[in-house]
């Protein structure tokens, strides 16, 4: 971004189509709208502000604000990334080196689980197991006025944040979080429903990733072993001692790890319920509960556990 050479007032508009076409000879496709976004943000405005008034001055350090914010969305930082937040179910969160940027996909667990326990008036208990920025358990508890959750995580940081997430979105009464090494330490509690977004991405694919991912989420949070598998061989043995009757087991998962994810889960003593799709129609989330509760007490027809 250079100045105005021409004696011309430097106007909000203007700095962002500067912005605009800097970003767009980076490649960034959406230049337009992050230059907005990102003017906005480098002087205190409105969100809406520079699309609804473009002619408003800019004062004289307005553009050196906002430069150095365009360099970095330019070399390929994401615009959550820059801003530090992002919108997940509605909701704001603050978002952070030590935990992945929520994609709209995930909002598929939390839809998934809201139909599955279906009454939203009762005090369920929810565990998320490597909860991360705290998004899927705060977005569940925003949908459910009586119930609990805690969430764990191996990252002080990561706990740390999603603590202030749920202090700014008035549910840290409801909800507790620590960190932890999945569900050790939790023998004998017993949850309604058990989520997880564990790292999922085989080691050797995270190379390959679009580097807004892979230069910008944690490789903790990414990195799933070999097969991408690993998490869930620590997560799954302990699922069962963990789950209420008729209680949920919740997970994310990657493109073409459904098959082997189901078998791991009938083999740790689940039944497997069905796989949601994601908005693209890929199997993205498993809904599993304990094998010895399926009947009519559970509420769960035997003859359509599987289905798709």
């Amino acid at each position: 971004m250079t100045a105005a050479a021409d004696g011309a007032p430097e106007t909000l508009g203007r700095l962002v189509a500067d912005a605009a076409a800097e970003l767009a000879s980076a490649g960034i496709e959406s230049a337009r709208l992050d230059a907005r976004i990102l003017a906005a943000h480098a002087l205190g405005l409105a969100p809406e502000t520079p699309f609804l008034r473009p002619e408003a001055s800019v004062g004289a350090g307005g553009r050196d604000v906002l430069e150095s914010l365009i360099r970095r969305r330019a070399a390929g930082e994401p615009v959550a990334r820059i801003l530090k937040r992002r919108e997940f179910w509605s909701l704001e969160f603050e978002i952070g080196p030590a935990v992945l940027d929520p994609r709209p996909d995930s909002e598929i667990l939390v839809e998934a689980v809201l139909d599955r326990l279906g009454d939203r008036t009762r005090p369920w208990r929810i565990l998320d197991l490597g909860t991360g920025s705290g998004c899927l358990l705060l977005a569940l508890l925003s949908e459910l006025p009586a119930a609990q959750g805690l969430g764990l995580d191996a990252s002080p940081e990561a706990v740390a944040l999603a603590r202030r997430n749920a202090r700014r979105l008035g549910l840290d009464e409801r909800v507790g979080f620590v960190v932890g090494d999945w569900a050790s330490g939790l023998a004998g509690c017993r949850y309604d429903a058990v989520i997880a977004n564990p790292p999922y991405i085989p080691s050797d694919a995270i190379a390959a990733l679009a580097p807004d991912v892979a230069e910008h989420d944690p490789r903790l949070a990414l990195d799933g072993g070999a097969d991408g598998l690993d998490c869930y061989r620590a997560i799954l043995p302990q699922a069962a001692g963990l789950l209420a009757p008729a209680g949920l087991m919740a997970m994310e998962f990657g493109a073409g790890q459904d098959g082997a994810l189901r078998t791991m889960t009938e083999d740790a003593g689940l039944a497997v319920e069905r796989i949601a799709a994601d908005l693209a129609g890929r199997p993205r989330c498993l809904l599993a509960t304990r094998a010895d509760w399926i009947g009519p007490a559970s509420g769960i027809d035997p003859e359509t556990v599987g289905a798709g």
